[in-house]
């Protein structure tokens, strides 16, 4: 059984930084591409910053310059460091895990980030 856990989320003030950790386990196959989704009050769950096990990255242009992905194969865990935050910021911040081979995908239960002005 598929098991994705987030942790490091939390109060900052707008300037300030945070870092998410996630792990995901339980997997014959390992996990090719995962990530960081949020979703912020009255709207749709949106994409913050993916990569794959190559160490390819993708994110959105609201985060480009402020927060970078990582990630530790060995350990199946992926990070989002979060410098200058913004009140804008404040969300519900998801890790996703997608399977290889399966291509299934793997929702961790969620961290809240609340970034203060």
């Amino acid at each position: 059984q598929v098991h994705v856990v987030e942790s490091g989320g939390g109060l900052v003030q707008a300037g300030g930084s945070l870092r998410l950790s996630c792990a995901a386990s339980g997997s014959a196959f390992g996990f090719n591409v995962m990530g960081w989704y949020r979703q912020a009050p009255g709207k749709q769950r949106e994409l913050v910053a993916t990569i794959i096990s190559g160490g390819g990255t993708n994110s959105a242009d609201s985060v480009k310059g402020r927060f970078s992905i990582s990630r530790d194969n060995a350990k199946n865990t992926v990070y989002l460091q979060m410098n200058s935050l913004k009140p804008e910021d404040t969300a519900v911040y998801y890790c996703n895990a997608q399977e290889r081979a399966t291509r299934r995908d793997f929702w961790g239960q969620g961290a809240q980030v609340t970034v203060s002005s």
